[in-house]
């Protein structure tokens, strides 16, 4: 059960009479943060200020710390999502889960989910991901659960970079309902720039840290994205979580007007 109140119920009690305006400001104070001991600040109500749920990022984070923090958080609000998390600490984070709340393990992507029986709710876009590689998978995996988790239907079509450009084309067609494309591509990242110039939505470049020797690790294609002759939207290098977080809330406010 979801025991964090919304900002919408505490409204509704004060225009029904059940909570007088001063109570209420100190319940909405309150409820806007909820602190993990002395580890963390969790911002409970970014979902509804900004449109997008906090995400737990897992990388760097000690064990003990991270666990606490996603079982404060999924208790909380019903759902937690971390990100980039390693096998130990997803064993870590489900060896003893709080009565009721179930884990969902994505691990191409490198994502954990805690909840309570709480789904996103559909925000009627969609979003669709395509990969050069099969390298890049992973990180369009993180994008696909981002953008899943904010409401958005994703459909995918992987290993269709310009190497084999005769690939592309079906997989255009695979994705002909995406109101948004998420395009990754690692080595020298052309293929956001091949897609912008045959469909007619935003493209969000995902250069990724595959390549070697002179510019590897995602330089080469992060500054190929950049310079684009196409129109796209570039994000950081392996930065999986921003471009879906970006593609579903386009893909929402298409949504909205459908």
């Amino acid at each position: 059960m979801n025991e964090h109140p919304r900002v919408s119920d505490i409204l509704n009690q004060v225009r029904d009479g059940i909570l007088d305006p001063q109570t209420a400001e100190s319940r909405l104070t309150a409820m806007a943060v909820t602190r993990v001991g002395d580890v963390a600040n969790l911002d409970m109500e970014r979902c509804s200020r900004c449109g997008m749920p906090e995400v737990v990022l897992a990388e760097g984070k000690d064990t003990d710390s991270l666990v606490k923090i996603m079982h404060s958080y999924v208790l909380a609000s019903g759902r937690c999502v971390a990100s980039r998390i390693t096998s130990d600490q997803v064993k870590a984070v489900c060896q003893k889960l709080p009565d009721g709340i179930t884990a969902e393990i994505r691990e191409p992507g490198g994502i954990l989910i805690l909840s309570d029986g709480t789904k996103p709710i559909p925000s009627g876009g969609t979003v669709g991901i395509m990969t050069a590689g099969t390298s890049d998978i992973r990180v369009a995996e993180e994008a696909r659960s981002i953008a899943e988790e904010m409401g958005a239907r994703v459909i995918t079509s992987f290993d269709v970079g310009v190497a084999g450009i005769h690939r592309l084309i079906p997989a255009l067609e695979k994705l002909r309902e995406a109101d948004v494309y998420v395009v990754c591509a690692g080595r020298e990242g052309t293929l956001p720039s091949v897609v912008a110039g045959l469909v007619d939505k935003p493209v969000i470049g995902v250069p990724v840290s595959t390549g070697y020797g002179y510019m590897g690790q995602g330089a080469a294609a992060l500054a190929s994205m950049l310079q684009s002759c196409a129109v796209i939207t570039v994000v950081n290098i392996d930065a999986g979580f921003t471009a879906g977080a970006f593609a579903a809330r386009i893909a929402a406010l298409i949504g909205e007007k459908k």
